[in-house]
């Protein structure tokens, strides 16, 4: 069925939606383990913490279509930045994920993450990345065994990593953020910012007043304001999981193309095997039916059952592959995002949490600068942003010539496109999805599409 493996054992928290105007030092849009995390660490500092979510339960959006791998190893990012970057980037990660740790967050444990490959282009990189990993001081091992069943030309690992259960992992630190008095609340919509007052308004018309805002809603709501939303590409992969006999020690990702994504999870004491991959600009290849290829791979390649759940995610890429964590604007100090995590959402987020708490504590981290939305490299995000708003003017107008009677996003009023295989109205623009009846299933659109005004009432 067409379902996250981590939404079948899930046990949600309850919280209510807001009932009436509230005022507080720091308010957090988004209720995945982006924004959760954040509030625990707020809260615990001693911060009056609101946070929103517009879903009915947290970590259902984004998080739970993870893969839950809890990582340092980014694909081939260290051979791609400087020396002095690299070292920023792994260090901030590592000690991230090591701190959350401490907490005994639930379903975690340890695993050893690989990137590997099949083919000898492959193996010349992973020789090339390892280069970097020796001259960053990164532990690792390099290998052709492994425990999978493939005819792997390198494998690079990283002893000590981790693999979570995202879902499980974000209710226990929204449990941990609300004992240290954050606010919660589901079911709750905001339909406008009022920066110059600092206050949002919710679908229901209710207040919310802030000294400080931070996004983690996946797509910053105010990203029209600073051209945030031709710096950022929506990315779409696919996820399957099927029963199997043991788990893995590992967890893998392949830098082949098409890439592939490997690791094990125990859910009620059942192993599953996850498999996934592919990967595609949102609202493009809608009609290809990537799960069933996927399904045929499981079969012949690990001779296992067909799956039991596939899914799909969303990812926010940047032009360097670096997330913006930060200030949104250096001249105003009431505003800050969370996104662009580029497929590694869930150490990202754990990184966001503790740069928003340095930055909030008064702490320079050093790695503030290296994740900021205003870093400067003009000539890759100019390019980025030219290519990308290229891609979302011509999307935008082959809306309207091709697809007059489908619904218009209610975001910025692109023309949506069915998607057959996940009954979804998604719109190629900026990522927002519908599901068949019109309802809004991830942002940044926060109404629901007129239907039957485009005639596709069900």
């Amino acid at each position: 069925m067409k379902q996250s493996l981590w939404l079948s054992d899930q046990q949600p928290i309850s919280a209510p939606s807001v009932q009436q105007s509230i005022t507080c030092d720091i308010c957090i849009v988004g209720g995945g383990i982006n924004g959760v995390y954040s509030a625990y660490l707020l809260a615990k500092q001693g911060f009056s913490v609101v946070l929103i979510e517009g879903l009915s339960h947290f970590a259902n959006g984004t998080t739970a279509y993870s893969t839950g791998k809890l990582t340092t190893q980014h694909e081939l990012i260290y051979s791609k930045l400087s020396l002095e970057d690299g070292l920023l980037y792994y260090k901030a990660n590592r000690q991230a994920i090591e701190q959350v740790i401490e907490q005994n967050p639930a379903s975690f444990s340890r695993a050893t993450s690989f990137l590997y490959s099949t083919t000898q282009q492959g193996k010349e990189q992973l020789t090339e990345e390892a280069r970097r990993y020796e001259q960053l001081g990164i532990p690792h091992i390099a290998t052709k065994d492994t425990e999978l069943s493939l005819s792997i030309e390198l494998a690079l690992g990283i002893k000590d990593e981790a693999q979570i259960n995202p879902v499980a992992f974000t209710n226990h630190f929204a449990s941990l953020a609300r004992k240290h008095g954050a606010e919660l609340y589901l079911n709750t919509r905001i339909t406008r910012i009022d920066l110059k007052k600092r206050h949002l308004l919710t679908s229901s018309a209710h207040s919310i007043h802030y000294k400080k805002l931070i996004l983690c809603t996946h797509y910053p709501i105010e990203a029209i304001k600073n051209l945030t939303m031709l710096k950022l590409q929506v990315s779409r992969s696919y996820l399957t999981a099927t029963k199997c006999n043991e788990l893995l020690e590992g967890q893998y990702l392949s830098i082949d193309t098409p890439g592939r994504t490997i690791r094990t999870a125990s859910i009620d004491g059942n192993p599953y095997f996850l498999y996934g991959g592919y990967s595609h600009i949102v609202g493009t290849h809608s009609e290809v039916n990537y799960y069933e290829s996927l399904q045929q791979e499981v079969q012949t390649l690990f001779e296992l059952p067909a799956p039991s759940f596939c899914w799909d995610a969303q990812d926010m890429m940047t032009f360097d592959q670096i997330p913006f964590i930060g200030q949104v604007n250096h001249t105003d100090d009431s505003l800050y995002i969370a996104t662009g995590f580029n497929k590694w959402g869930l150490s990202s987020s754990l990184v966001a949490g503790q740069l928003f708490c340095d930055l909030f504590k008064g702490i320079k981290n050093p790695a503030s600068d290296l994740f900021s939305p205003s870093r400067s490299n003009f000539g890759k995000a100019l390019y980025f942003m030219l290519q990308n708003g290229s891609f979302i003017g011509k999307e935008f107008i082959k809306g309207y010539l091709t697809r007059r009677d489908a619904p218009r996003c209610t975001h910025l009023g692109c023309k949506t496109k069915w998607n057959e295989n996940d009954e979804t109205w998604d719109c190629p623009c900026h990522g927002s999805r519908y599901n068949k009846e019109g309802q809004v299933i991830e942002g940044p659109a926060v109404y629901p599409l007129d239907i039957k005004k485009s005639g596709h009432s069900t």
